[in-house]
């Protein structure tokens, strides 16, 4: 069940991602790092899948302290991935999105914290999220800074 929910979050983001990569991010100015489109797919799943997988090994310590509240910092860091989709692409403002991604970092990394307290395998699988999310914040705010 952790694994579909964490996929659901991306399936939710693309039904605003999808339509605006061949309309509206092709025209953007992209700085000279800018992944190739067809990498983001993969990237996403693969680490939908990670989190799903972090997921489920707090899931299964429910008799941890702070177990509740690492499933809150789950919880929201999954909204706001999708929100970013939304703000980026789905409202195409780059701003929006870039305010959106800054607070998911946060929760991506509170959510970090929280999981290495539970189980450190946990926390782990959600290092390459927090450097993927890193980076598409600069990537963010590069295209914001071009496209202003």
């Amino acid at each position: 069940m952790s694994l579909v929910l964490c996929q659901l979050a991306g399936v939710l983001g693309s039904f605003f991602t999808s339509p605006a990569i061949p309309t509206w991010y092709k025209t953007l100015k992209k700085p000279f790092f800018t992944p190739p489109d067809w990498i983001f797919g993969p990237v996403w799943i693969s680490l939908f899948i990670l989190i799903g997988i972090s997921l489920f090994m707090i899931w299964r310590r429910q008799d941890r302290p702070r177990f509740k509240l690492t499933l809150v910092f789950f919880l929201i860091q999954l909204i706001l991935n999708i929100l970013w989709s939304v703000a980026f692409f789905g409202l195409r403002s780059p701003l929006l999105g870039l305010v959106d991604i800054v607070l998911l970092w946060v929760a991506i990394v509170l959510t970090i914290q929280h999981c290495l307290r539970i189980t450190r395998t946990a926390g782990l699988l959600l290092l390459p999220y927090i450097i993927w999310v890193s980076f598409a914040a600069f990537l963010n705010f590069s295209l914001w800074i071009l496209n202003v």
